[in-house]
């Protein structure tokens, strides 16, 4: 009798030990879970701090050049020390900066096609061909820039009949990713990566010099703001006409107050003996319409970029005539 009392008294304790266990177990597992769930809590708000922070930055970009384009609508040029600069942003808790750069001063890929109609894309030859010689100015073989500059052209263009070099469907259909071309314009750069003929090599030379705005129109350059290690692109315009060597000489001798017109800018140094085709002459001019802004901010151990697109003319069709305005904004590191 006294032995069955033991034992009952040890399966007693034993259940409560395992009790206890389970207890300890549950409980340990509530507590790594509402860890979890306060670290994801505090996250999502300096995520939300953060993106207040960057629409901020944007408000203060946005007066910024409202004020640029007020100073003179015609022209666009480096004075007040805007272009690239970064604008320290004092923030309670945190750190930031804001960044202004001229987005017209790249080739636009869209400019590959023109837009007759809505949704109605056809190619440019002469933006081809400048991509092309963009793309040669870089360092590309010439075999390849013009495979990856027609293929470009067909990708963004509403019909499937391949261009001069380019590829469409057919070129596509037996890749690993089995895709077809967008056939609408690009939305990114970063598009350019799935274009026949596109290597990580050459994608990582040529983004530096590339854009995407929300426009097919021929590339509009400024001459106010570019610098001289922007020169190529000033040099793709006139493909084997204009040595890279005369086009940094032309922006390195800009004038202080900027070129009056695009005018003055054909007229001046080595420029002086090309009479440039017509079009080409006005795709270079003294103002800007697109501008990028990226915002860095920095709370804790947590940090937020954003990539902001400001069109200057607020959607009008010359600048001052309306407010600057947000067209696009990414949040993230670009590819």
């Amino acid at each position: 009798m006294t032995r069955a009392i033991s034992e009952e008294r040890g399966a007693a304790l034993l259940s409560v030990l395992l009790l206890v266990s389970v207890m300890a177990v549950i409980a340990a597992t509530a507590l790594d879970r509402l860890t979890v769930a306060t670290r994801i809590a505090g996250s999502a708000a300096t995520v939300d701090q953060g993106r207040a922070y960057s629409f901020a930055a944007e408000q203060i970009a946005l007066r910024r050049v409202d004020d640029l384009v007020s100073r003179d609508p015609a022209k666009l040029t480096l004075a007040g020390d805007w272009l690239g600069r970064d604008f320290v942003l004092p923030l309670p808790g945190g750190q930031g900066s804001a960044k202004l750069t001229d987005a017209n001063n790249c080739f636009n890929l869209n400019s590959l096609v023109t837009e007759a109609a809505p949704g109605k894309l056809s190619q440019r030859p002469a933006a081809v061909g400048q991509f092309a010689e963009l793309m040669l100015l870089l360092g590309v073989g010439q075999g390849e820039a013009q495979g990856i500059a027609g293929a470009a052209a067909d990708w963004i263009d509403s019909d499937s009949r391949d261009g001069p070099s380019g590829a469409e469907d057919g070129a596509y259909r037996t890749n690993d990713g089995n895709y077809l071309p967008g056939n609408r314009k690009m939305a990114d750069v970063s598009e350019l990566r799935a274009v026949r003929g596109m290597t990580p090599k050459i994608y990582a030379r040529l983004k530096p010099w590339l854009c995407v705005l929300p426009v097919a129109e021929p590339v509009m350059l400024n001459a106010n703001t570019l610098l001289p290690a922007q020169a190529p692109l000033i040099a793709m315009l006139l493909p084997g006409k204009l040595s890279l060597a005369d086009a940094r000489a032309v922006l390195a001798a800009r004038p202080a107050d900027g070129y009056g017109s695009s005018v003055r800018f054909w007229q001046s140094g080595p420029l002086a003996r090309i009479d440039p085709p017509s079009g080409v002459d006005r795709q270079v001019g003294v103002t800007s319409r697109w501008l990028a802004l990226r915002t860095q901010v920095t709370l804790g151990d947590g940090n937020l970029t954003a990539n902001s697109l400001i069109d200057a003319w607020g959607g009008a069709p010359a600048a001052g005539s309306a407010p600057p305005a947000i067209v696009r904004r990414d949040w993230g590191e670009s590819d």
